[in-house]
């Protein structure tokens, strides 16, 4: 266990605050500075992109949008991140309209935050999905959402798109009604009832 801990240790203070870019108002590490530092660190660290058992491809789908799977093993733990594909304004991208070029960047984006659980640049990620915001600007305005219950009229929908998609993550499930609705602890565990 010492290990482990030492592995995080290490990574969680290599400073990488010269090594960020900024994307708008984000800042962000770029996958060839974390790789680099990794391989750096612990050669025998490896990445897998894991590919659909259903279709053989290198991303998944909810069936309206896709999202990718990542995992980065160092020291023999694996960290695996799933990622939603993204337009360039950070926006999921509809699954008819996903290109090669944006599950690629979606990969390397994923393959990153894979390594920040292992310690790397964890701290651009602090603050959940205000990814990196500068101090001197505002934070990002949060929209009012809908507040998941039994009674809302989507509930009937949202069991159904949970029952549906068995196969994927529930939390990716759970991430993906988060774009739309404010979903309580005791909401989430009973939509988890429906998984089995």
């Amino acid at each position: 266990m010492s290990e482990l801990k030492s592995t995080f240790k290490v990574l969680a203070s290599i400073s990488i605050k010269d090594k960020l870019e900024k994307k708008g108002r984000f800042d962000y590490l770029s996958w060839a500075y974390a790789w680099a530092i990794i391989k750096d660190q612990y050669p025998d660290a490896n990445r897998k992109v894991y590919e659909s058992e259903h279709t053989g491809l290198n991303y998944f789908t909810d069936g309206n949008t896709a999202y990718v799977k990542v995992g980065v093993t160092i020291g023999g733990v694996e960290h695996i991140d799933y990622l939603p594909v993204m337009n360039h304004s950070n926006k999921s991208v509809k699954l008819e309209a996903v290109t090669s070029f944006e599950i690629n960047k979606s990969i390397q984006r994923s393959m990153v935050k894979a390594i920040a659980m292992h310690g790397l640049g964890l701290s651009v990620w602090a603050g959940e999905d205000l990814v990196g915001v500068s101090e001197d600007r505002p934070p990002v305005q949060k929209t009012n959402k809908p507040t998941l219950k039994k009674t809302h009229k989507d509930w009937a929908n949202c069991v159904s798109y949970v029952k549906d998609n068995k196969t994927v993550p529930f939390a990716q499930l759970i991430k993906n009604l988060e774009v739309r609705y404010l979903i309580p602890t005791a909401i989430k565990k009973e939509l988890g009832t429906y998984i089995n």
